[in-house]
């Protein structure tokens, strides 16, 4: 048998090399796609920043034509020993009854407070005839009469809670606070015990506006963005101090706007316990413009 020719590094060298050539060769062009094969090519993507909607100053917000927004306390009947004053909050049931019938009969539309600050801020539009309804404290006639007369009308309300009475006789229970929020109405702060927020000290901040959001938000599962001033008082110091707390706007009563921060000064009007359905649609045309 013959022995087997040697193979040396020079041998090896001259073999190797036209392969490492190709291999070379071919990677610096661009590889032959077999006919009717397309190249895909991935686009470069960047993220852009959001633009955010520029909320407008104060002036433009004064010159927007007021919504009416009406405020109740109490929808029960009166007793004898309610005071005068006490019926000016103090609204009868039949007279509850027929102030939502006029105000449905009359094409009015029940918006929430985020419709409201939409159009305040970024100038959205409102449905036709617009109103807001809201209620103060906690009351459970609130509940157990007024949400069954907005519903059978298609009406969504504001309900300001005032978390102290929670679960109390004569109160909304917190299952009752997450109902409404469930059933699509918008729960507000109305602090912990209705503590005048012009005398707020460091603490009362924390037990009187902190603590009341961070319980609601709980029951319900949803941010409490809007708040109402106790009394409807409030200076520039609350102002201040609510801000801090993120609140998107704020309800007082019926006194003049802020001309600074109007989003925080949104005027409403109590409706009383002697008003019918057309004399509160008149109240409510001569207030607010």
């Amino acid at each position: 048998m013959k022995n087997s020719p040697k193979i040396t590094s020079q041998k090896i060298s001259l073999f190797i090399l036209p392969f490492l050539s190709m291999a070379i060769h071919s990677g610096c062009h661009t590889e032959a796609k077999p006919p009717g094969v397309t190249e895909i090519t991935l686009a470069k993507t960047t993220t852009a920043e959001p633009v955010l909607p520029v909320i407008a100053d104060a002036v433009s917000i004064l010159k927007r034509a007021e919504v009416p927004i009406l405020c109740y306390h109490q929808v029960r009947d009166w007793k004898p020993s309610d005071s005068k004053m006490a019926r000016d909050y103090i609204v009868p049931i039949e007279k509850f009854r027929e102030q939502m019938k006029s105000l449905a009969d009359s094409g009015y539309h029940a918006i929430l407070p985020d419709q409201l600050y939409d159009y305040l801020a970024y100038g959205k539009e409102l449905p036709a005839k617009p109103v807001m309804i809201t209620f103060d404290d906690t009351r459970l006639d609130q509940y157990g009469v007024a949400l069954p007369e907005l519903n059978k009308h298609g009406f969504k309300g504001v309900f300001f809670i005032m978390t102290v009475s929670l679960g109390k006789p004569g109160y909304m229970s917190k299952e009752q606070v997450k109902q409404l929020a469930d059933e699509g109405n918008t729960i507000g702060s109305h602090t912990y015990d209705h503590k005048n927020t012009k005398t707020y000290t460091e603490k009362d901040w924390e037990e009187q506006v902190a603590k009341p959001s961070r319980q609601l938000q709980a029951i319900t599962g949803k941010p409490v963005d809007y708040f109402a001033y106790p009394f409807g008082l409030w200076n520039k110091d609350a102002i201040t101090g609510l801000k801090k707390y993120g609140f998107k706007s704020v309800f007082q009563l019926s006194v003049k706007r802020d001309e600074n921060d109007p989003l925080y000064t949104i005027r409403r009007i109590i409706v009383t316990g002697d008003w019918s359905g057309a004399t509160m649609q008149r109240v409510m045309k001569n207030s607010f413009h």
